[in-house]
């Protein structure tokens, strides 16, 4: 079996938004658009305050949300865990959007651009067919699975796995198969101690964040 899943170490990530920007150019968002965002939180009282800086985008649930209010069957989970959108079924209606407890869904009426006509790289990957739908974040299953076509490995083979994960500066971020117990994502959770987003609404989410080490 294969679970496709994402691990970002909070203790390595320094804020450097260079995952936002690779999933910007991989996947040529919007201006307003970032699948991957890097939230900068700071927590505690005086003097004992410390910060994290915390990947998130997407969380590839198990029991996703957005799927059970979808009208049209446009999203989809696929066997290995990754949350897909069908753009040909999809009517717009940002029903997803609003089930999304993580904030990870954009729809886009029409292209703008930051600085009034469009990069060459953003006439190059303009997508009509992302217009007026929900987006986000795909693990750049587009990626994976042409990886997979050629006999690559995701997570550790650079050109099947993750654009935010290979652009990493800090390598806080890893994928990798969650059922597989010798990949780098299980090594991870097996050694750290580690929590998911909004666990108590029992979505079950694909996304894992490290934090303190687990005690020897």
């Amino acid at each position: 079996m294969t679970r496709w899943a994402m691990v970002a170490d909070l203790r390595r990530c320094v804020g450097c938004q260079t995952c936002t920007a690779a999933c910007r150019h991989a996947n040529a968002t919007p201006p307003g658009v970032q699948w991957r965002r890097v939230l900068d939180m700071e927590f505690g009282e005086y003097p004992n305050v410390r910060r994290a800086f915390v990947p998130t985008g997407c969380q590839h649930c198990d029991d996703p949300p957005c799927m059970e209010v979808c009208p049209t069957t446009a999203t989809k989970k696929r066997a290995d865990g990754i949350v897909t959108i069908d753009y040909d079924l999809c009517i717009g209606c940002a029903y997803c959007a609003v089930a999304c407890p993580y904030q990870a869904r954009y729809k886009t009426d029409r292209a703008t651009f930051a600085y009034g006509k469009p990069t060459e790289q953003e006439s190059a990957r303009h997508d009509d067919a992302r217009l007026a739908v929900a987006t986000k974040c795909t693990f750049c299953v587009d990626r994976i699975d042409d990886g997979l076509a050629k006999g690559l490995q995701p997570g550790v083979d650079p050109e099947a796995t993750p654009a935010c994960v290979n652009a990493c500066i800090a390598k806080a971020l890893a994928f990798g198969n969650l059922d597989d117990p010798d990949s780098e994502v299980s090594r991870l959770l097996a050694e750290n101690r580690s929590f998911r987003m909004h666990e108590e609404l029992g979505t079950g989410p694909g996304f894992h964040y490290l934090w303190d080490k687990a005690d020897e």
